[in-house]
Order: C-alpha cells, then structure tokens, then sequence
C-alpha cells in the first residue's frame, strides 16, 4: 500500500498531529475537523474499507472502540457525548482507503448526519 497516506502519516512521512499511538493502532487529529474534537483513528495494519475486515482483525477493531472510548475521556468530550464513524465505499463518502474511524465530539451532532 506505497501510496495509502495513511500508511505515510503512520510511518511519520507525511506529518501529523500525533495523539496516540501503540503497536496496532495510530490516532491523529483530522486537517479538516467537522467538530471541536475530530480525531482519526487508524489500525496500523492496511485494510481497504469495513468490508474487507475478516474474523483475525476482531481484536484489532476492538482496541480501535478501546482507544476512542480512552481519548473521549481524555479530550473532554465522554460525558456530553461522541460520534464514531466509520464510512465504506465512496457513495458513504470514504476518500482514504485505509480504514479508519472518526471520532467527532465537543458540539451537539444532528440526525440524520449525511
């Protein structure tokens, strides 16, 4: 995945603000926040969309709502609430093809959000 810029930012070629990271997973604030608080939230491991997770990738997905759960807490925003997002395909409006979750709070969310 030479050309995923999201393996780019997780190998430190394009720059990022880092606000997590551990041996599976990387998590930076977005370039383009829709909220106070958006973060993205990404398994270091190259999977193209949701749909192409498998039965391995369980724990991995887990840890991903273990690391939005623990930044929630740690940005303020667990108690008023959050939004995590995950978009797959274009027509949901998924640009990167790298996993990854949004993690979207500090501003009260409308419905439907599309």
């Amino acid at each position: 995945m030479g050309d995923c810029i999201f393996c780019k930012i997780i190998k430190g070629e394009i720059p990022s603000k880092k606000v997590y990271e551990d041996k599976d997973i990387f998590a930076f604030e977005d370039i383009n926040p829709q909220a106070p608080v958006h973060i993205l939230i990404v398994p270091k491991k190259h999977i193209d969309k949701s749909l192409d997770a498998t039965d391995q990738d369980k724990e991995l997905i887990g840890s991903i709502f273990m690391v939005a759960n623990k930044l929630a807490k740690e940005k303020g925003i667990a108690e008023s609430g959050f939004r995590l997002v995950v978009n797959c395909n274009r027509d949901s409006g998924q640009d990167v093809f790298h996993i990854h979750f949004h993690l979207l709070g500090g501003r009260k969310m409308k419905w439907p959000p599309g």
